[in-house]
């Protein structure tokens, strides 16, 4: 009878205290949270205050139905699963997903790196392509979850080097484009000596901006993240991270290794059936 006294009074105290295994996450406390219903499961994910265009963009179109319907349209193993195509919601099998809401406008991209990454877990904005965005600006609708796979110290480091190079040789191009009249004009005077000075300037000024301004280099923490944990490195400082998984990864790793058609949409259509906005307790 005694331990029974014990263990009650014990059960009340914690209810007194509010902490008897219900404690909330302190993201959900903070933070605006989102509960996405699927037909695989649910999944719920916490919104970044730091990156409010997105978070409220999100917010908008979570509550006006925008996504309630919508399909995953692209899953790939070990990278991602993408979904927000308006379209989607009445496609017929097989048919290419991926399109635009014309009336939902790109937003400004808004990158927090190193606070936020490409880790497993992040919720991310998808967007087009640099070719035909070159301000990176994220898509209206689309967005990604972030699945990926882990990496060596090593990986990170080569892809460190590599990025810089493509940011030199980008440099290089854009001076020789800026020079290119004096260029041509010192090549019709023969004056080829001159010609070759000026593009060793141009390198020298591309090697110097890159050593001053590299494109990205890894903190430990994200490196023992990438490592023990995964993700995308390589889309950080690229596409925006606006918010994470709190719950429901277990159903993010059911959808990512679904079967897909050639452009990975899965054969068997997985839908959001409905998303709930749930302001932070404490504010």
């Amino acid at each position: 009878m005694k331990k029974i006294f014990i263990s009650l009074a014990v059960i009340i105290a914690c209810l007194a205290a509010g902490s008897c295994g219900n404690k909330k996450n302190p993201m959900e406390e903070n933070l605006t949270t989102v509960l996405i219903e699927t037909s695989k499961g649910n999944i719920k994910v916490a919104l970044y205050d730091e990156t409010p265009l997105h978070r409220n963009n999100f917010i908008k179109l979570c509550s006006n139905g925008t996504y309630d319907g919508v399909l995953f349209h692209r899953v790939i193993g070990d990278f991602m699963i993408q979904t927000g195509d308006p379209d989607s919601k009445n496609a017929k099998p097989h048919e290419l997903l991926g399109g635009e809401d014309p009336d939902c406008p790109t937003i400004p991209a808004e990158f927090r790196f190193p606070q936020y990454f490409h880790k497993r877990g992040a919720l991310a904005a998808a967007r087009q392509a640099d070719s035909v965005n070159a301000k990176k600006e994220s898509s209206g609708t689309q967005w990604y979850i972030v699945t990926g796979k882990k990496y060596k110290p090593e990986q990170l480091r080569e892809y460190e080097i590599n990025m810089d190079l493509d940011k030199k040789m980008k440099l290089i191009e854009k001076g020789k484009k800026e020079r290119m009249k004096e260029i041509f004009q010192l090549r019709k005077e023969g004056k080829k000596e001159e010609v070759q000075n000026i593009y060793e300037q141009i390198e020298d000024n591309a090697q110097m901006e890159v050593a001053k301004h590299p494109f990205i280099r890894f903190p430990q923490n994200i490196i023992d993240t990438y490592v023990n944990v995964g993700g995308c490195p390589f889309l950080d400082s690229q596409y925006t991270v606006f918010g994470e998984v709190l719950e429901g990864m277990d159903v993010v790793d059911a959808i990512q290794y679904v079967k897909t058609d050639p452009a990975k949409r899965p054969l068997e259509d997985i839908k959001i059936i409905k998303v709930t906005v749930n302001k932070p307790s404490n504010k």
